[in-house]
């Protein structure tokens, strides 16, 4: 038996530290490495008696938990391919993740049941289970795994080629597409982990954001497990008792979006919480604005800032926390065993400074699109680079900036205006809680930036004064003809801004 997958690492943490605490969770239960492969071979062979083998789908839908990790690691050891699915799909969403990817077996929380309900009549699921001690139509995850052998030795021959999970896409263009990600993809994106980040095995990392994000799935629970340390699983965040968490169980890792950490400067237990172990803190999906940096500074703590993408497992660059400032606004260097390149409209390299397409490269990148061979070749260039539809420049450094999405891109009067340079000025307005910038048709112009804009319970933003303030800080054709302020952006399931449908409600 060859085990070199994703699936061997929980029998090797047994191996080496069955006594460390893995997890922690609820009201501070525990869980050490060896009660975690030992529910992990329980759960291997619950899926073996449901005829689940290499290659076969395992769903799960549920929030964050030690199930999610033990079905995850359970479907590895047997060779089968782990489908997280967002707990915000609706119904019909969900029924088509599970077709989708032919899922065997669904286990999902109680919670979740009436959506379930309804989506497996056009799923065709076979085996469904619920997580906990189950209901009145049968056995939960808990029972089965109990009554199931914990001495489970039927693992599968994996090696890292092998396909471990498929992640749904977002969808901001149509269908959700699945992204399979090897048992190398994963292995390697965790070890660009414990590289850029300093992943040691005495950090304790607090777990927010859901995991069947790949984000907080592969740069935030795969490396802290790699490395034997401990992560505290929280079902959701909440700020308050994210605060709270810090400082009962001395975290020292944190991962979240720039809403997450505003949102806990803003609280009123912020002050008064001790930080003081907390030494990690990284943030991805745009840049961190300058207020939150500024709240966090005066704490004594600094961001790491990354941009990825779930094709890519998903980490591509890290900024160092060194360099916050002294390159902000970029997303950083790329991950150590990981190439970035910017490549202009003719496919060659662009020159320093100027705008094109992002693309990557190495260990950690997708082996493609479950079931869609012309979308995977159309994703790559000839020479095997993932095109990441995203638009950027390198600095002389080699220092990553992102300028927006390929499609967002608006050109007025002939010059390229880059959305995401705008917004991230927008995010640092005092009351702007969120922003957007979509071209809107003009006449003159051909079309014309507009802001759509989220603002926080009785400020005060318009559009005079969202210019005043990015007047000088970018040209002036970039600045907002109109602002529009709503009470929240439209955004897919993993909580991407769908700008085509701001563009249809606006650029009418």
């Amino acid at each position: 038996m060859h085990q070199h997958g994703i699936g061997a690492w929980v029998a090797k943490r047994r191996l080496k530290s069955p006594d460390k605490v893995a997890l922690i969770h609820g009201e501070g239960s525990t869980m050490t490495y060896g009660q975690f492969a030992d529910a992990a071979d329980r759960t291997s062979a619950v899926l073996r008696q449901r005829g689940v083998g290499k290659g076969d789908a395992v769903a799960y839908l549920g929030e964050n938990s030690p199930e999610f990790l033990q079905v995850m690691f359970g479907a590895a050891q047997v060779g089968a391919v782990f489908v997280p699915v967002n707990t915000r799909l609706a119904p019909p969403e969900i029924a088509y993740v599970l077709a989708d990817c032919g899922a065997r077996v669904l286990i999902h929380d109680p919670d979740f049941a009436v959506p379930v309900a309804s989506a497996l009549p056009a799923a065709r699921t076979p085996h469904v289970i619920v997580t906990g001690e189950g209901t009145t139509d049968g056995p939960g995850l808990a029972h089965l795994a109990r009554a199931a052998d914990a001495g489970f030795t039927g693992h599968a021959d994996t090696v890292h080629r092998d396909p471990a999970a498929i992640v749904y896409t977002s969808g901001t263009t149509g269908r959700a597409k699945g992204a399979v990600l090897t048992h190398g993809n994963l292995t390697w994106v965790a070890l660009n982990c414990v590289v850029d980040y300093d992943v040691v095995s005495t950090d304790v990392a607090l777990m927010i954001s859901p995991l069947f994000h790949v984000a907080s799935l592969g740069m935030g629970a795969l490396p802290v497990i790699l490395k034997g340390a401990t992560m505290v699983i929280e079902k959701g965040f909440e700020p308050g008792r994210a605060l709270a968490q810090i400082e009962r169980h001395g975290v020292t890792m944190l991962s979240g979006v720039p809403t997450t950490y505003q949102l806990m400067a803003d609280h009123p237990a912020w002050a008064s919480t001790d930080l003081s172990t907390l030494a990690k803190l990284t943030c991805g999906g745009s840049a961190v604005p300058a207020r939150i940096l500024n709240a966090y500074e005066t704490r004594g703590l600094s961001f790491s800032q990354g941009y990825g993408m779930t094709e890519a497992s998903p980490g591509a660059t890290a900024l160092p926390s060194a360099m916050t400032r002294v390159k902000q606004g970029s997303v950083g260097l790329p991950h150590f065993f990981t190439d970035v390149r910017v490549t202009d409209a003719t496919g060659q390299p662009a020159s320093t400074g100027d705008v094109g397409e992002i693309e990557v490269a190495g260990p950690n990148v997708f082996s493609g699109y479950h079931g869609l061979p012309e979308a995977t070749a159309e994703a790559f260039t000839d020479d095997g680079w993932f095109r990441s539809g995203d638009l950027g420049y390198l600095d002389a450094d080699g220092y990553l900036y992102i300028s927006g999405r390929l499609k967002d891109m608006i050109i007025s009067g002939g010059e390229n205006i880059y959305p995401a340079e705008v917004e991230q000025l927008l995010s640092e307005i005092d009351g702007v809680t969120s922003a957007a910038v979509i071209g809107v048709p003009d006449e003159r112009w051909g079309e014309v930036p507009w802001a759509i804009v989220t603002v926080r319970e009785g400020a005060s933003v318009d559009t005079d004064a969202v210019r005043a303030y990015l007047d000088g800080r970018i040209a002036r054709y970039k600045l907002p003809k109109n602002v529009v302020i709503v009470d929240e952006l439209p955004r897919t399931a993993s909580g991407k801004v769908r700008k085509a449908d701001l563009r249809a409600r606006f650029g009418a």
